[in-house]
């Protein structure tokens, strides 16, 4: 007796096409290039300033990337634990920068160059005491004048020193002398209590003037400095003197 044979019925295994998967795929590409922008900019801007942070950051969007990888069937898991991922990246980083608000610090933008040669003697006065005011020295004011006993701006250093500016308004032919920081010394200590003492100038100084200043623990600032200064090409007056004052002392 003949036995019927089934034929095998062939089934076409080929996948059909499906949204929810290809939308899953591109939501999976749209994370992880998302993780990488995060972790480039996290280490350009925090590593620096904020070396935990910026290591917190990258764990925690791989860690997300890996969550994604080992669980694709089930996309509901993937889907959360890749919003979690990023979640905490962000909350990292924004905590960093509420501990540091000048984390990311402004440009500082190159000063104008100044004249200061065209200046009359008030004019420069009013200038010094700016830049003191921009450094720093909230309270600098100009108090030169009749009677001023060589003060021309006084203020207070950032870090509480009484500053005492005398002004000399010189051409380049005319140096400050010795006998200018002679009677600028017996005061700039004695009647106004200096915690340091600067003499700027708009020309240069004499030899035995800068002897003497070195002497006195006197910082002069001759045109050149004073470019400098206010380039910030140099360090602030009040700062180059604390060499020369822990040595009188």
């Amino acid at each position: 007796m003949p036995i019927q044979v089934r034929g095998r019925v062939r089934r076409d295994r080929r996948s059909e096409f499906s949204v929810r998967r290809t939308a899953f795929g591109f939501l999976l590409v749209a994370v992880l290039v998302c993780g990488a922008g995060l972790t480039l900019r996290t280490a350009l801007e925090s590593a620096e300033r904020h070396p935990v942070a910026a290591v917190l950051s990258v764990v925690a969007v791989v860690s997300g990337a890996a969550a994604l990888l080992r669980r694709r069937r089930n996309r509901r898991a993937a889907a959360r634990a890749a919003s979690a991922a990023l979640d905490a990246a962000y909350e990292v980083v924004d905590t960093a920068l509420e501990e540091r608000p000048d984390a990311v610090p402004e440009p500082v933008r190159r000063p104008e160059p100044v004249d200061w040669e065209d200046m009359d003697p008030y004019g420069f006065e009013e200038a010094v005491a700016a830049l003191c005011r921009r450094d720093g020295c909230t309270d600098a004011e100009v108090v030169g004048g009749a009677g001023d006993l060589g003060a021309d701006v006084v203020a207070t250093t950032p870090d509480g020193r009484r500053l005492v500016v005398q002004c000399k308004r010189y051409t380049s032919e005319n140096k400050v002398g010795s006998q200018d920081l002679q009677r600028f010394g017996g005061t700039c200590y004695a009647v106004h209590e200096a915690g340091t003492a600067v003499v700027v100038t708009t020309g240069a100084f004499t030899e035995p003037a800068l002897e003497y200043a070195e002497q006195c623990g006197i910082v002069c600032v001759d045109l050149a400095g004073l470019k400098a200064w206010s380039e910030y090409g140099a360090p602030l007056p009040w700062r180059a003197g604390e060499a020369v004052q822990s040595v009188e002392s």
